[in-house]
């Protein structure tokens, strides 16, 4: 029925007195009799376009979908009912078991399962129109649409889409047409009191995609047992497919789906959280539950850190959008879950850092390591702080302000910067500089376990420069900062001085302060006899000496060098010809100054045995390092 028609007959009900000259002229009309005719115009009106699609009498509609076939019809049709509704309404109010009401009724139930089954089919046949990554990347000015239940204006849907710009995909404009026309029939369906069936017929589909998309990310449900019992190697996996399924999950699986269902279902409040609710809340508790279960077991070992820190980077970085998806009231308990489950994870992180202080602390390794080369614990705990360090500003969050896991009599430098500014050092900072106290303070021990004491600052200044260097080329760097790393390199510098005067102060002290001094032959020979002897012992002892780090090799050989090569030079160069003369000359100058020099050149790469070797037939051409190779 026009609804021009409608609304005049509306206006009509006023009542009026008719003028004494109308009165004897036109004969009064009974408004009631016009009332009907309008009522039975626009129920045959409505009769024709909701008949023509009757499944039930019609093949051709059997096989059709309105929406399919013609956009403008199926407007059309929406009208249709939504006019009929309001023509029913007010034939209600007139007469509720007129004859008239009783056909309305029944076209209306003709034309709502009409328009089941046309939902249904657009939601069936556009699964992959309407598939959450191509919903979530809807036009953001599309998704703000206000509602357009009211199709009195002339301007339609597809008018709509194509004022979005043409940059709009074909796939967008499927995907965008099969949204408004489930929206304009669901908003039909709702005005005239069929939402719940709506809503049936949305949920079982759009339940069942979210469900398969979780399966297809690799979320699967696993008890607490089988968690238990997992392989490391099987659970690197699953975790693996947890961190790239909840990107996905909630990027575009949860947010495509809450733009649909609040797309759809604008038109109800109630409908749209109801719906939304009933389709996610199975999943999403599926999602959180696997992490909440990783916690017992990566209790074990503090090798599980890390990945415990990706799954709760993973939850913290997607919580806007967990709580901006997940906003409902029937959906809080999908909130408190990811909560309560990134709160155990950074516990469960807590308590495995506590564990690693402990292993560090409880390390009771009594052999020293070969050549004073580097600990196997120092690598260890060095591996992992620059690991963690990855992970700062989360753990930044999971620290917070817990203080030191043990009270130490030690001075707070090192751990915090004298020149601070009274600005206290972020918790993070602090804990991982006392973890680095801990294995400096087990290296000391381990230091005094060789019997030559130039070993022990050798050992010292290897472990050192390893703790320094990680530190330097890592995130620990900037929780540390620089004034800790030049303290260090400080104190570094310190036990290389002490390393050099215990191993070679007495090689350096057998030459004279002045080499070119004038002396006597027998004082040139002891001295020659002197340096022979130091020399000798020097380089027995320390040929099985490891310097693993090529830099700091070179810098400590260099150093040496400096204080031992030129000196000899001068001494050597100035005295031999003294000594020429003397009978088996060459037997009392053994070394020549390119064999001081190879021999220190060959230093530090752990090929001696320590054993006594003879080093009387050395020359400038044999190297003391091609006889240990």
């Amino acid at each position: 029925m026009p609804r021009k028609g409608m609304r005049s007959f509306f206006f009509s009900s006023s009542s009026h007195s008719p003028s004494p000259s109308r009165s004897t002229a036109t004969p009064s009309i009974p408004r009631r009799s016009i009332s009907d005719a309008a009522m039975v115009k626009g129920v045959e009106e409505a009769e024709a376009m909701i008949m023509k699609w009757d499944a039930d009498t019609s093949a051709y509609a059997k096989v059709t979908s309105i929406f399919y076939e013609s956009k403008k019809e199926a407007h059309d049709f929406i009208k249709c009912v939504n006019d009929l509704q309001k023509a029913m309404h007010f034939m209600v109010s007139e007469n509720s078991s007129s004859e008239m009401v009783v056909r309305a009724q029944r076209l209306m139930q003709i034309a709502m399962k009409r328009l089941q089954k046309e939902f249904y089919q657009i939601l069936s046949t556009n699964r992959a129109h309407l598939d959450p990554e191509s919903v979530s990347t809807r036009s953001s000015r599309l998704s703000a649409r206000s509602s357009t239940s009211d199709y009195d204006d002339d301007v339609g849907p597809e008018d709509e889409i194509r004022t979005a710009g043409d940059s709009i995909s074909e796939v967008e404009q499927v995907s965008n047409n099969a949204m408004d026309d489930l929206r304009s029939i669901a908003e039909c369906m709702i005005s005239s009191g069929y939402g719940k069936e709506c809503l049936r017929i949305y949920k079982i589909i759009r339940k069942s995609i979210v469900d398969e998309g979780i399966y297809r990310l690799g979320v699967e449900k696993l008890s607490s047992s089988q968690i238990h019992k997992m392989d490391w190697e099987i659970m690197e996996l699953k975790i693996k497919n947890w961190l790239e399924g909840i990107k996905i999950s909630i990027k575009t699986l949860f947010t495509g789906e809450r733009i649909l269902c609040d797309h759809v279902f604008a038109a109800s409040d109630s409908m749209r959280e109801s719906c939304f609710a009933e389709i996610s809340k199975e999943g999403a508790t599926l999602l959180f539950e696997f992490p909440r279960l990783l916690v017992s077991k990566s209790k074990r070992s503090p090798d599980m850190a890390f990945r415990t820190l990706d799954v709760y980077t993973a939850i913290s970085d997607n919580w806007p959008e967990i709580e901006s998806i997940f906003s409902f009231e029937s959906t809080s308990s999908v909130r408190l879950h990811a909560l309560t489950t990134l709160s155990k994870l950074g516990e469960s992180v807590r308590t495995m850092l506590s564990e690693f202080e402990s292993v560090i602390q409880k390390d009771s390794s009594k052999s020293p390591v070969a050549g004073g080369g580097l600990h196997p614990l120092t690598q260890y705990v060095m591996n992992y702080l620059s690991h963690l360090a990855d992970y700062s500003s989360i753990l930044g969050d999971i620290i917070g302000d817990s203080p030191p896991p043990v009270q130490s009599p030690l001075p707070e430098f090192y751990f915090e910067s004298p020149d601070s500014d009274d600005t206290p050092a972020p918790a993070i900072s602090v804990r991982l500089a006392w973890v680095i106290l801990f294995l400096l303070c087990k290296l000391d021990g381990k230091a005094k376990q060789y019997k030559e004491v130039s070993l022990s600052y050798l050992f010292l200044v290897n472990n050192l420069q390893h703790v320094v260097s990680k530190v330097r080329t890592s995130n620990l760097r900037y929780l540390l900062g620089d004034e800790w790393i030049s303290m260090h390199e400080s104190k570094l510098r310190q036990f290389a001085a002490n390393y050099e005067r215990l191993g070679w102060g007495h090689v350096i002290s057998s030459l004279p302060e002045n080499p070119k001094a004038a002396i006597s032959p027998e004082e040139a020979k002891e001295t020659f006899r002197k340096f022979n002897l130091e020399f000798e012992q020097a380089y027995r002892k320390q040929s099985s000496y490891i310097v693993p780090d090529p830099k700091l090799r070179d810098e400590i050989k260099a150093s040496i060098a400096r204080k031992l090569d030129s000196v000899y030079q001068e001494f050597y160069e100035t005295h031999r010809v003294t000594l020429a003369t003397i009978r088996n000359a060459e037997m009392l100058i053994r070394f020549a100054p390119e064999d001081v020099r190879n021999c220190l050149s060959d230093l530090f790469y752990g090929t001696g045995s320590g054993d006594s070797v003879s080093v009387s037939s050395w020359s400038s051409s044999s190297s003391p390092r091609r006889r240990h190779r």
